[in-house]
């Protein structure tokens, strides 16, 4: 039986100088694929966008529409498209032209009409040879009628099977290729992008598939827009005079693109422009599947993955243009907003444009799981955590995630410049030093001044030492605003800088850095519920506690939490166990590591063993303060302090002199009017504090100066290795009790220590500025103010009643208490 549709277009393709073949579509398949190439078509893609064109977004041009007969017949013979498309466009051109003419009288007559502006036509003479052959078919019932043709055209319109598109719910978000060029069927083929790889290299320099997925997640991630978004919120909050300064001090070449985000912030314009990333994702899956780098699965949900941001974005079709317009007018430095109509009218008003589904019908939820589980799984490892929190600090990482690739010799270098010139890290140290740059009890710090913040239950700004700055005590009483938030953050992402920038070295064992990564992403897991909660929590970190010689990074960090594209919201959320990148103290042991005081840097971690290299200074040191050369002398010496120390040689050699005014008068004048040994004039320095009673020397119990010495060097002698884990938690312990049993504050403590640091200084022309800067440290140690300085705020004195109010999370140190079970 003839089927009458085929029987019809088997007519109408004589007017294009074909002969009569009751199946168009079945021609020579290489033939029908030259002809294609001779009319222009070299790919599915544009095949696609002649056949929205014939049909316009009005009357439809009766050239285009047999022009579109003839592509079908040759797209279905070079095996372009599949029956069940082939025949619902032609059906579809079929329709309009039924509508638009009444016989084929009428329809012919548009076509001479037609022929002239468009040259599709052999001719005057050919042309009317074609009619009338045309009609000749008809009065012999050939083909078929046109009054037979209309009705039955119209019942299979309603056939529900019928799809200009692809149309299974998994290749809905293909239909945002369209804005490039529309995909006609799914899965791609040789004759959807036969150039797509040189494609790939000249637009985008990806020449393999590795390049491929970090493109696509960098474009879903971050793309162009986060450089943008980041200049106009900073432009947003400037002056006209503050605009034009940052005009000039860009490059010559981002001049325009300057100028076109100037001109979109004066005139009002919305600052949105995220669909020239998503939009440019699924055209780069789309290429990645027609190249062979993709599986079909793989370009599916890469191409859903961007439908879904959209979604979370734009409302509509026509949102969506317009943004992806203003993206593309950033771009090329050039405003193509007042293209719109031009660019997007045929996609966003044809009858059978791609477009026409609603946007917000696009996917279907399961769809949507589906792509959110596969980009979930391309971030999957721990190490995408440390890019997308050292990203924040260096939008660079952002190109690197996917696949682990080797790392440019530059960037090598760079990297372990980084590490040895800031950090002091060395690739001879081992893994094992990153441990250093794990703070867990700073983060406790932060949260117990936080909480007492809150409960303004802050140390007193006036000790006897002195008041800190107004800025510094201001700092300090804004830290309640981050009582909600774990600060664990603010030490973490510094952490992970260094731990990338240890991986970019590649000088390190690359298992053990991934078992650090994993840790990491334990940790915060543990202390922060969600995405949002760790962003918030960093924000207000930061905003908080800035670097002085840095711009904060809230713009960025807020970035990422309005982004729904930011790696932040599709990294793996779960912890496998709980394990930490480094060891967290205990309370107890934190506070009696603090019994140092301002003698050195504020501890804020356990001290681990050190390298053969940062050993040389510490023995140095040793050597040159106290005369120490190895395990056994130190420990002897820390007994020492313990039990006797300085404190016993101000009890025996000097406290029996303010006893005796005449005694201590005369021993002094002897000793001036004398030449005097080193030794002596030693001693002479120490009589005369003791007659003018410097720093409280005689009212005051020194033995805090003992205890301070005692746990400085006991640090030092744990980062030496002198020191086991045991000895050297057996001398905090000594630490904590005999502070506890001296003294019941970190205020009497202070002065103690000030007393025996100002009693035993050696004669020096620096003393003044010595003890200026001791005091002004013990003032910051004391009232918390800055916040960093030192442990003291936040920690109970050893011995003494608990006066902190406790923080609304975990992110704390453990305490030592026993459980029972």
């Amino acid at each position: 039986m003839v089927d009458p549709l085929y029987a019809w277009w088997a007519q109408q393709l004589v007017l294009c100088d074909w002969y009569f073949q009751p199946e168009p579509n079945t021609i020579e398949a290489k033939a029908a694929g030259d002809r294609l190439q001779g009319l222009g078509v070299n790919d599915r893609g544009e095949l696609g966008w002649r056949l929205v064109e014939a049909l316009g977004t009005g009357s439809a041009d009766p050239a285009r529409l047999l022009a579109a007969l003839e592509l079908l017949a040759l797209a279905g013979s070079a095996g372009w498209l599949g029956e069940r498309r082939l025949r619902s466009w032609l059906v579809r051109l079929t329709d309009e032209i039924t509508r638009q003419y009444s016989d084929l009288e009428s329809w012919l007559e548009a076509l001479r009409h037609a022929k002239s502006a468009e040259g599709w036509v052999r001719g005057n003479d050919g042309f009317c040879e074609a009619c009338e052959a045309l009609a000749v078919l008809e009065r012999d019932g050939e083909g078929v009628t046109w009054d037979t043709l209309v009705g039955w055209v119209a019942q299979q319109c309603q056939d529900k099977s019928l799809s200009l598109w692809p149309d299974a719910p998994h290749a809905h978000g293909w239909r945002l290729r369209a804005a490039f060029a529309p995909v006609l069927e799914e899965p791609s083929g040789a004759v959807d992008w036969p150039d797509a790889k040189a494609w790939l290299w000249q637009y985008w320099q990806i020449d393999d598939r590795t390049g491929l997925i970090q493109s696509l997640l960098w474009l879903s991630g971050y793309g162009h827009r986060q450089g943008w978004d980041l200049d106009a919120t900073r432009l947003l909050a400037e002056t006209g005079e503050e605009r034009q300064a940052w005009l000039g001090s860009l490059p010559s070449a981002e001049r325009d693109y300057g100028r076109v985000l100037l001109a979109f912030i004066e005139r009002g314009e919305p600052l949105e422009w995220a669909a020239w990333d998503w939009l440019r994702l699924v055209d780069l899956a789309w290429a990645g599947a027609c190249a062979g780098w993709l599986d079909v699965t793989e370009a599916r949900d890469f191409a859903n993955h961007g439908a879904d941001l959209v979604l979370r974005r734009y409302s509509d079709w026509s949102a969506l243009a317009r943004a992806y317009q203003r993206g593309c007018s950033l771009f090329e430095g050039h405003d193509r907003l007042a293209d719109m109509q031009r660019d997007w009218g045929l996609l966003l008003n044809s009858p059978v444009s791609p477009w026409r589904t609603p946007l917000q019908q696009l996917l279907e939820e399961e769809v949507r799981e589906g792509a959110r589980r596969s980009i979930l799984a391309w971030r999957r490892s721990p190490r995408h955590w440390v890019l997308a929190l050292a990203s924040v600090r260096e939008p660079e990482f952002g190109m690197r995630q996917g696949p682990a690739l080797p790392v440019a010799v530059e960037r090598r270098a760079e990297a372990m410049r980084y590490l040895e010139e800031t950090l002091g890290l060395h690739p001879d140290e081992g893994v094992k030093a990153l441990t250093r740059y794990w703070l867990p009890a700073q983060a406790h710090h932060l949260n117990q001044l936080a909480a007492d913040a809150a409960h303004g239950a802050l140390p007193s700004a006036t000790t006897l030492f002195g008041r800190p700055e107004t800025e510094d005590l201001e700092s300090l009483a804004a830290l309640k605003q981050g009582s909600r938030h774990a600060a664990t953050i603010h030490m973490a992402e510094k952490y992970a800088f260094y731990l990338q920038m240890a991986m970019d070295s590649e000088a390190f064992d690359s298992e053990a850095l991934d078992a650090l990564a994993e840790a990491l992403r334990d940790t915060l897991c543990r202390f922060y519920p969600d995405t949002r909660r760790l962003l918030e929590a960093w924000v207000q970190w930061e905003r908080l506690l800035p670097e002085g010689e840095h711009p904060p990074l809230t713009n960025e960090i807020r970035w990422h939490l309005d982004d729904p594209g930011s790696p932040f919201h599709w990294l793996d959320w779960h912890s496998t166990q709980w394990r930490e990148p480094g060891p967290r103290p205990t309370l107890s042991r934190f506070t009696a590591m603090a019994l140092a005081g301002p003698l050195n840097n504020a501890v804020w971690s356990e001290p681990h063993v050190e390298s053969a290299r940062e050993a040389v200074s510490l023995r140095e040191w040793i050597d040159g303060h106290y005369g120490l050369h190895g395990r056994d002398e130190l420990t002897e010496f820390l007994d020492f302090l313990f039990e006797a120390g300085d404190r016993q040689e101000y009890q025996i050699n000097y406290a029996p002199y303010t006893l005796n005014a005449q005694r201590l008068a005369s021993e002094i004048a002897m000793l001036e009017t004398g030449d005097c040994s080193e030794e002596d004039r030693t001693h002479l320095l120490r009589l005369q504090r003791v007659r003018d009673n410097t720093d409280g020397c005689n009212e005051l119990d020194m033995t805090a100066w003992d205890v301070a010495q005692a746990v400085d060097l006991a640090i030092a002698g744990r980062q030496l290795g002198w020191l086991d884990g045991a000895a050297f938690g057996r001398l905090l312990e000594r630490a904590h009790a005999l502070a506890a049993a001296h003294y019941g504050s970190w205020e009497a403590y202070a002065r103690g220590l000030y007393a025996g640091f100002s009693f035993f200084m050696g004669e020096t022309p620096e003393r003044e500025g010595f003890l200026s800067g001791f005091r002004q440290a013990l003032v910051a140690w004391l009232s918390g103010a800055p916040p960093l300085a030192g442990p003291w705020a936040s920690l109970d004195f050893p011995g003494a009643r608990p006066r902190h109010w406790a923080p609304m999370h975990i992110d704390t140190l453990p305490g030592d208490v026993k459980t029972l079970h």
